[in-house]
């Protein structure tokens, strides 16, 4: 089938099996057109919890579904591709923050929404990137164990300057490629474009930003910008919401390569393959599940 016949059959498949069709905001354009919702990570979650279907098909990596089952764990979770995964999320393992823990017995665990469930079991509070600053700010700790992504570790560090935060070393493989150098020639060849950047970038990037903020941040700040050309410091993938925006706007990606492998791991055969098939659902044992909807609902609650 082409994908105008896989896109019929998957909207087919949607109503017969009772599925939600959740996409991140860094799928594909045509996986982003079949989706019910398109959104960053914990958003998706909320919905997929929210919803009323009994099926949630999840067009993202693991550590999203996985938090998708932990919210919802009455529902059939499925990762249409079931090795879509996050280095950042891989960059430390529930034993590793074990010790890390050990290590820093005062210290609250913030753990970025970009882990897996057994490491969210071990944390004390969940985050994303456009809450940190205030999950952090929540807490009566003065030091904070902040993993794993070293960048928005930094970023907070800069936001509440009165906590010691205790970073991880992970970092994101797409943000982290971010240069100086691609900030000055971009701005070299965009001379009146604000340039917008995702917390996980360097931090010698982010302090040379126009603005800092997370995917739905970025979004957002189109929206009501009256500027009308931006540089863009995230996955490509964000462009489809950009555009959908502000059509009268230009977009100019800030380096060539923001693409997550991962992410584009998706495809429509990929989503109709696990629809007919009810596969790929996503486990995550009770115990460990209860443990991470702790860390969770702290953070709705912060």
């Amino acid at each position: 089938m082409d994908n105008l016949q896989l896109a019929e059959q998957i909207e087919r498949l949607k109503k017969k099996q009772d599925a939600l069709i959740l996409a991140h905001n860094y799928q594909p354009p045509e996986i982003q057109e079949v989706a019910d919702f398109v959104g960053d990570s914990f958003a998706l979650s909320r919905r997929a919890q929210s919803c009323s279907q009994s099926v949630v098909v999840f067009c993202g990596v693991r550590f999203m579904a996985e938090s998708a089952k932990i919210l919802s764990p009455q529902k059939t979770v499925l990762l249409p591709a079931v090795d879509a995964g996050c280095p950042l999320a891989d960059s430390i393992t529930a034993q590793e923050l074990k010790a890390a823990k050990a290590m820093h017995p005062h210290a609250a665990v913030v753990c970025y929404i970009n882990t897996s469930a057994a490491v969210k079991a071990e944390s004390d509070i969940c985050c994303t990137s456009s809450n940190a600053e205030r999950v952090v700010r929540s807490l009566s700790n003065d030091e904070i164990l902040f993993i794993p992504d070293c960048h928005l570790a930094s970023y907070v560090q800069e936001k509440v300057p009165e906590k010691k935060i205790i970073p991880w070393r992970g970092h994101c493989i797409v943000h982290s490629r971010i240069t100086v150098n691609d900030v000055q020639n971009m701005r070299e060849k965009h001379k009146n474009a604000l340039l917008l950047v995702h917390p996980e970038v360097p931090d010698e990037v982010r302090r040379i930003s126009d603005f800092v903020g997370s995917t739905g941040q970025i979004i957002e700040f189109v929206g009501k910008s009256p500027c009308r050309e931006f540089i863009i410091g995230t996955e490509t993938g964000v462009l489809e919401a950009l555009h959908s925006a502000r059509p009268d706007a230009n977009f100019y990606m800030l380096s060539e390569n923001l693409l997550c492998v991962n992410m584009k791991k998706v495809t429509l055969q990929k989503v109709y393959d696990t629809l007919y098939k009810k596969e790929n659902e996503i486990i995550v044992p009770e115990k460990i599940r209860k443990m991470a909807y702790k860390s969770l609902y702290r953070m709705l609650k912060a």
